[in-house]
């Protein structure tokens, strides 16, 4: 009986000792492995997809995984699944081209909703919310896909345990991963961890427009866009390119966090985007040891911006290092703790944004 769940890194560690037979590299930097999902349990599962006609040869290399992941402390079982692709389909090129492109904002085919994620400043934690509001929404049976439009600072794959590189039938037409219940593109997925996205503002806009238009989302409640801080390129082309139901701002409570978040508000408002509410994160702390609440970063300022702006306070999110602990583990805490304290405030802002029939 396992007794602590095997962590992510370690098992990427595993899998990077195995030899891809095919490109010579480790099965992780050829892109092999798919879908990696770590559950609460100790069941670590992926997806290896692969040219059908080297199949016999990844059998041994599945085989071989399957042995070096189940001496893992912490791993409960080990399932992969081998799938075949062609080396025909080349993989999907996010690069914008000269193609002329329809003016105006577009309906996602299949998408009923779609909600920008944003925050004024970075750090504020938008990834963090984007992520465990997406896995909330899929937990009351809505149909989500989520969007990580930070081009710069692409999280959502490591926070939703998702691996690998989309495929593509056509070279075109972009398959997108799941996990959690949530339907998930990121420009993280198309690059190296540790490559650097050193893009100008054309290539950003088109890059978004293909990952919004050119992906099959398939038949979704309501997509959720996480985007990068600030009032940039990106916020700009999905306002003007695509039909946002509304957007959420999140901050800190602080005062400087709080300039920011006005600026990200005035945007939306001047391009006719609605605010559906505001998110205050890193509301307050409770000492795990002796209990003692206290307010880092200020606390109620975001409750009075949002009360000024006529806008509700969707919820008042704590510092809490489960939550940070879980998002760096693949699983959000509405997934991994779903019925605890820390994923209340997430699933509060899910019950609202159904309600009011924007999810």
């Amino acid at each position: 009986m396992t007794t602590k769940t095997a962590d992510r890194e370690s098992v990427i560690a595993t899998l990077k000792t195995i030899s891809d037979p095919i490109s010579g590299d480790d099965i992780m930097a050829s892109g092999v492995v798919r879908a990696l999902n770590i559950e609460p349990t100790g069941a670590v599962r992926f997806v290896m997809e692969i040219n059908p006609a080297h199949a016999k040869a990844y059998e041994a290399v599945k085989a071989a995984a399957e042995t070096a992941l189940a001496g893992l402390d912490g791993v409960a079982s080990v399932s992969i699944v081998l799938t075949g692709h062609s080396d025909k389909a080349p993989p999907p090129d996010l690069k914008p081209s000269r193609a002329a492109q329809p003016s105006g904002p577009q309906k996602i085919p299949g998408v009923n909703h779609i909600i920008a994620i944003a925050s004024g400043k970075g750090g504020v934690g938008k990834s963090t919310v984007s992520a465990n509001l997406a896995c909330a929404l899929a937990q009351q049976g809505r149909r989500v896909g989520l969007l990580d439009a930070d081009v710069y600072g692409p999280s959502q794959p490591r926070m939703l345990g998702v691996s690998g590189r989309p495929a593509s039938p056509d070279g075109k037409t972009i398959l997108p991963m799941r996990n959690h219940g949530v339907t998930m593109m990121s420009i993280g997925l198309m690059t190296n961890e540790d490559q650097a996205v050193v893009w100008r503002g054309p290539m950003l806009m088109g890059a978004l427009q293909q990952m919004m238009m050119q992906v099959q989302w398939g038949a979704l409640d309501v997509l959720l866009v996480d985007l990068p801080p600030g009032t940039g390129d990106v916020q700009m082309t999905l306002a003007q390119k695509a039909h946002v139901d509304g957007a959420i701002i999140v901050s800190t409570p602080q005062d400087v966090a709080l300039l920011d978040a006005r600026k990200g508000i005035d945007m939306f408002q001047q391009l006719k985007v609605p605010i559906l509410g505001m998110v205050e994160n890193m509301s307050t702390h409770i000492c795990s040891s002796c209990g003692h609440e206290e307010h880092v970063f200020g606390h109620g300022g975001v409750a009075a911006e949002a009360e000024k702006l006529g806008v509700p306070l969707l919820a008042e999110v704590p510092l809490d290092l489960q939550i940070r602990l879980a998002s760096d583990g693949g699983a959000p805490i509405t997934v991994s703790q779903p019925d605890g304290p820390q994923a209340r405030a997430f699933h509060a802002i899910a019950s609202h944004l159904v309600t009011e029939g924007v999810a």
